[in-house]
């Protein structure tokens, strides 16, 4: 059967075998390998991806039931060769070791901060709770996903901030350009 679907920005159109999982038409058919496959039953979570910005574990959907939505990948974070702050934060924070849980936390994570971007850390703890990771103990996962939020914040409050001066420059110019009317 042919399905398509987009993936990373791109939309992917390709013939799949009704019973292909997902996991395996990412990593084996469009050759994005950042999708980990571990258990094959959905217990360790490495193989999340987003569809449509929620997380799902890609090795217990079928590539079908993809169709016509939006898959991101690992791959997909990274935009116009800037990381996403999720994955500056994992290397920054030391939230990965040995990596193979890695790209699904990731995922997770982006997923948390677009839905709540000041989670605390019993929410970045329930979040990734479908996931395991025997390296970190993760409690430098969470504090990657708290520094990523924090660095989030960070960049609001600056584009606030110069929103705010070009605001006021504008509203100066239009002062001055009535008072000289006026006059």
């Amino acid at each position: 059967m042919q399905v398509t679907m987009t993936v990373n920005g791109v939309e992917v159109t390709r013939e799949v075998e009704p019973r292909r999982l997902l996991v395996h038409f990412i990593r084996e058919d469009l050759r994005l390998t950042g999708t980990h496959w571990g258990c094959d039953t959905s217990n360790c979570g490495v193989c999340v991806v987003l569809v449509d910005g929620t997380p799902v574990k890609s090795c217990t959907m079928l590539a079908a039931s993809a169709g016509g939505h939006e898959v991101r990948t690992v791959e997909g974070l990274e935009q116009s060769g800037k990381l996403d702050p999720i994955q500056d934060a994992f290397m920054e924070k030391h939230g990965l070791q040995c990596g193979f849980c890695t790209p699904g936390m990731m995922l997770t994570s982006r997923a948390l901060l677009d839905a709540n971007p000041d989670p605390s850390e019993d929410e970045i703890r329930e979040a990734i709770s479908g996931q395991i990771c025997r390296c970190t103990g993760y409690s430098t996962i969470v504090r990657s996903v708290r520094w990523a939020a924090e660095q989030e914040q960070k960049a609001r409050d600056g584009e606030s901030a110069a929103g705010s001066t070009a605001d006021e420059g504008t509203h100066e110019t239009a002062d001055h350009e009535t008072a000289g009317a006026t006059a």
